[in-house]
């Protein structure tokens, strides 16, 4: 199998749709011989952040010298994107020979009279075998979707992260707030710490559900926190303390921009405090190192091509809306802003929009890669009530050329609205950059 093929039976999973549930997940991994429990975890969940907190946990533990895999979804530009060891995506070869293995193991769980595992699960298989192949020492795990019955959720990490908890996903988590709380809090297991920074009525489900589990909790906020100090335009300068842990005003500077990055690498040095307590190697001069380091493509993602500044932010529901709106107001307040924006049809558009436009503002609308997205023409009738300005463009590269001649090094140009759009647009971007 090569890799062409790989994709072509990955899309062809597609038919399965999301099926929730780890019962195949598990038969599966029992097939391929227990790969998830060859090395340590720490297991990420949350509504927003959590591939940000992922990234930092994953390269302090790299700058700590530990032989590191990193499993995130989804992916920007390649399916190989998920599955990293020591900051490097798997090799085509090494991703489809994989797949080669699952699939043999699908056909057989089939003719078994099992159900087939879906994309989600085979992928998620793929990146426990690669990272058991790789003999990692530890691997950061970010769910899928929600928590008990995501496919990943059959790991016994050292840490479970929940960022934190808001209204997404409702229709496949169980339609409220509490529902999806208690999903997320499904990563929990006996004895494991939980760090989180839910808030309400989500953290009460998450403590009742941690205490149930005789898992120590600790709560951004109460039991630590890190305060924002300055920022130059491309680095923020932080301060962490714990009373809990004795650490007070402990500085470290932050590559990653944007006010919602203080509470997240919040999370991670707090995970990293906890993780040393097991591991010497883990030490606060590797945080400091690793998060001055750290890089998350397309969240809050600065980049300059011939003068024109563009900021390119995943932003895919109402509160990543409020964050990018809050840091672009803290970061660029004074500056203009050409938008260019496309997002998928089942998210709260409405709501998308009234957070994060200015009066204004001039706006390009196109069309994000998914089959789920709202047209280039709906979103425009949309976003004309906001602005001064809107355009339309179906095509991502034309709307791409027109936002860049709007922007016309005048204007900070912002890319947002679905990963399935800024993947593809920062691709673009990096190669006229080149």
């Amino acid at each position: 199998m090569n890799y062409q093929e790989a994709i072509s039976y990955l899309e062809g999973l597609k038919i399965f749709g999301i099926r929730l549930g780890l019962s195949r997940i598990t038969r599966l991994l029992e097939l391929l011989g227990e790969p998830q429990d060859r090395y340590r975890t720490i297991h990420v969940t949350g509504t927003n952040g959590k591939g940000s907190v992922s990234a930092m946990l994953e390269g302090i533990l790299r700058r700590s010298g530990i032989h590191t895999g990193f499993y995130s979804s989804p992916h920007l530009v390649s399916y190989t994107e998920r599955i990293r060891v020591d900051g490097q995506a798997i090799s085509e070869q090494e991703f489809a020979d994989g797949i080669a293995l699952i699939r043999e193991k699908a056909e057989q769980m089939v003719a078994e009279g099992d159900e087939c595992p879906t994309q989600f699960e085979v992928l998620t298989a793929l990146g426990f075998y690669y990272f058991a192949k790789c003999q990692v020492e530890y691997a950061v795990i970010e769910v899928g979707l929600g928590g008990t019955l995501d496919s990943t959720n059959v790991i016994t990490p050292e840490v479970s992260v929940i960022t934190n908890v808001t209204f997404e996903h409702a229709d496949k988590l169980g339609g409220t707030i509490s529902s999806i709380a208690e999903n997320k809090a499904g990563i929990i297991k006996e004895g494991v710490p939980v760090v989180t920074a839910a808030a309400d009525e989500p953290l009460a489900i998450i403590r009742k559900r941690a205490e149930e589990k005789n898992a120590d909790i600790f709560v951004a906020g109460e039991d630590f926190a890190s305060r924002f100090l300055s920022c130059d335009g491309r680095t923020q300068t932080l301060e962490f303390t714990s009373e809990l842990l004795g650490v007070v005003k402990e500085p470290y500077e932050l590559h990653l921009l944007g006010r919602h990055q203080v509470e997240n690498s919040s999370l991670a040095v707090m995970t990293s405090m906890l993780l040393h307590n097991i591991d010497e190697r883990i030490t606060m001069t590797c945080v400091r190192e690793a998060l001055r380091l750290v890089s998350w493509p397309a969240r809050f993602e600065l980049i300059e091509l011939a003068g024109q500044k563009v900021l390119i932010d995943g932003a895919h529901n109402p509160a990543g809306m409020r964050v990018l709106r809050d840091s672009l107001d803290d970061i660029f307040p004074a500056e203009p802003r050409v938008l260019l924006l496309g997002i998928l049809k089942d998210k709260d558009i409405d709501a998308m929009l009234d957070i994060l436009l200015r009066p204004t503002d001039t706006v390009v609308v196109t069309m994000p890669q998914s089959e789920r997205a709202d047209t280039a023409d709906d979103l425009l009738r949309r976003v004309a009530p906001y602005v001064q300005h809107v355009e339309a463009f179906a095509d991502n590269r034309e709307a791409l050329r027109r936002a860049l001649e709007l922007a016309n090094k005048e204007c900070l140009l912002v890319i947002a609205g679905s990963l399935y759009l800024v993947g593809g647009v920062r691709q673009m971007l990096l190669a006229r950059k080149e």
